[in-house]
C-alpha cells in the first residue's frame, strides 16, 4: 500500500483548502513559493529528519529514551523540537516496538499526525482505506507495507486524535550497536515512526 496504490477522491477539506489557495494566489494575497517553500520545510527539514533525530537520541541514550516514554513532548523539547501548535504535537505519547510487540498509528476520524517530528502525513494515512482497515485487520495492512509479523508478535493500533499524537519508536537494528547518532538517524524513515514498515539491518 504505496502513496501510488490509492485513487481516492480528495475529501471536502481538501478541495475547500485548495480552492481557498487559489483565490488567494489570484488575487495576490498568497505567493505560491511560500506554500511551496512551507511544504518543503514540514517534509524535508522539520518533520522526518527531526523524528529521526529524537529516535536516534533514544537508541543511544538510555536515560534520554526513558524520559522520552514517559513525556514524549517534554523530551522532544529537551532537543530543540518544537511541540507547540504548529507542530501539531501538544501532547506527544511515544510507544516503543520490541521482540513481543509491534506498534502502528492511525488516525480514524480524519488525519490527525505529529508533523514537528514526521512532516506532512502520506496521502495513504489519509486514505479512508487505511483509515478503516488498519484497525480491522492490521496484519494484512502491514504485509501489503512489505512488514511480516511472527504469530506470537502483538499488533498495537493507537488512534491519533486533536488532543494526542502518536509517534512509533521503532527496534534497533543489530549491527548498529557502535554506530554514531547521526548515521543511525541515517536509517530511520517515517514509515518506520508511522509503524507500518521495520527497519531492517544494515549490509
Amino acid at each position: 500500500m504505496s502513496d501510488h496504490d490509492h485513487h481516492h477522491h480528495p475529501d471536502e477539506p481538501a478541495i475547500r483548502a485548495e480552492a481557498l489557495e487559489g483565490l488567494l494566489i489570484e488575487q495576490g494575497l498568497l505567493d505560491p513559493a511560500a506554500v511551496d517553500a512551507v511544504i518543503a520545510t514540514f517534509n524535508e527539514r522539520i518533520g522526518p529528519m527531526n523524528g529521526a533525530r529524537v529516535v536516534a537520541r533514544a537508541w543511544s541514550d538510555p536515560a534520554f529514551r526513558a524520559r522520552l516514554l514517559e513525556d514524549g513532548s517534554a523530551a522532544v523539547a529537551e532537543i530543540g523540537i518544537d511541540s507547540g501548535p504548529g507542530g501539531q504535537m501538544e501532547k506527544l505519547v511515544v510507544v516503543e516496538n520490541t521482540a513481543r510487540v509491534h506498534n502502528v498509528v492511525v488516525c480514524t476520524l480524519c488525519s490527525c499526525y505529529p508533523w514537528a517530528v514526521l512532516g506532512l502525513p502520506p496521502r495513504w494515512y489519509k486514505s479512508p482505506e487505511y483509515r478503516s482497515r488498519i484497525v480491522r485487520e492490521p496484519r494484512a495492512v502491514l504485509a501489503e507495507f512489505g512488514t511480516r509479523l511472527a504469530d506470537d508478535t502483538e499488533v498495537r493500533v493507537w488512534d491519533s486524535s486533536a488532543e494526542v499524537r502518536y509517534l512509533v519508536l521503532p527496534r534497533r537494528p543489530q549491527g548498529t550497536e557502535a554506530w554514531q547518532e547521526g548515521e543511525l538517524a541515517e536509517l530511520v524513515t517515517r514509515d518506520a515512526m508511522i509503524g507500518v514498515e521495520q527497519i531492517p539491518e544494515p549490509a
